[in-house]
């Protein structure tokens, strides 16, 4: 089969011949790809980013953790699924036994593997071998192409989005920094699940356009502050939160800087650094949170909404051999919404 994987680092990934997956164990369901998404992951664990915390991975492999298809075939503890029904994977193959997978806490698994990052094969291919404990099944008749994003971008953000609720009172003020991926699924999230006012943040005005469209109330383009004064021309005494999907360059200690007494600061991307005296943590009493990628129950959640026409997602697809290119444009922000590489 077709697979885009990487060999070395700081080197375009390629497009190889590698043998097809095969089911060797009870509980394994090999997936025929139907999409796979292009994320800035991808470009980090290329750039090495991601190498020592992932222990250092073996190349190559296969890249790719956002991925929908079909059901090719199954082990034999399968028996809800057969070959053909659409489905959606979780990115993370969980053990379900150790104390976080018992708590439902399945993306702090201390025994999983996650494809596409960890040296373990990913969804750049024309099929994938992951687990059942992954795959979320889709309503029947479903596109799975499409929806691949969902699978990391969708409950990336739906996962940040759910623990900042209850600080999304009417009346609030919520920044959204960067509207790529990640950010389009904010916006419209915040807009269906909360009553607050949320500002879209970004360098490029299509981009903010796009977040009108998906349901912002007020639009800022960052300058060289960042969009710290029009953030503060529209919540003078600073934003309740501020969700960050850059997290590199000046977006830390800008969106900081945005933040009313009280406030959290919401990191979900990342590259950067947070340098801040200890001070303004006391005095303003900020609070910071990171977000990892979300559980397996908020993926079925996220489906859900998406099925009931709640929550869009705008994805372009390119064939699986211009994986390449369409990383370098992603690299040079040409990519509206999300890519999706189709086999």
């Amino acid at each position: 089969m077709k697979a885009g994987r990487i060999h070395a680092y700081h080197e375009p990934i390629t497009i190889d011949d590698v043998d097809e997956p095969q089911v060797n164990s009870e509980s394994d369901v090999i997936v025929k790809i139907g999409g796979a998404g292009v994320c800035r992951t991808d470009l980090h664990i290329v750039d090495e980013i991601w190498k020592d915390a992932l222990n250092q991975p073996s190349l190559p492999y296969v890249i790719g953790h956002e991925n929908a298809g079909w059901v090719e075939a199954t082990g034999s503890a399968v028996k809800h699924l057969k070959k053909g029904d659409p489905i959606i994977l979780h990115p993370l193959m969980s053990c379900g036994i150790c104390p976080p997978c018992r708590a439902g806490k399945d993306m702090y698994c201390v025994n999983g593997h996650f494809p596409g990052l960890d040296g373990t094969d990913g969804g750049y291919a024309q099929y994938l071998k992951t687990s059942i404990r992954s795959v979320v099944p889709l309503a029947p008749g479903t596109d799975p192409v499409p929806l691949a994003p969902f699978a990391d971008a969708g409950i990336t953000a739906y996962h940040a989005v759910k623990k900042l609720i209850a600080l999304c009172y009417p009346g609030s003020h919520i920044a959204v920094v960067g509207i790529g991926g990640l950010g389009h699924f904010a916006v419209q999230l915040l807009h269906t699940l909360t009553p607050a006012t949320i500002i879209a943040v970004d360098t490029q005005k299509s981009r903010l356009q796009f977040a009108e469209e998906m349901g912002a109330h007020f639009t800022v383009l960052a300058g060289s502050d960042g969009g710290k004064a029009g953030v503060r021309a529209i919540a003078k005494d600073g934003v309740d939160v501020v969700v960050d999907f850059v997290g590199e360059h000046n977006t830390p200690r800008t969106s900081i800087e945005m933040l009313t007494k009280g406030g959290t600061y919401s990191v979900v991307g990342y590259g950067g650094m947070i340098n801040i005296p200890t001070l303004d943590f006391v005095n303003r009493e900020i609070n910071i949170t990171g977000n990892l990628v979300g559980t397996y129950t908020e993926l079925a959640e996220l489906m859900e909404l998406h099925r009931q026409g709640r929550i869009a997602i705008t994805a372009t697809q390119f064939p699986l051999a211009d994986a390449p290119q369409v990383m370098a444009m992603l690299e040079r922000g040409e990519i509206t919404g999300r890519a999706v590489l189709v086999p």
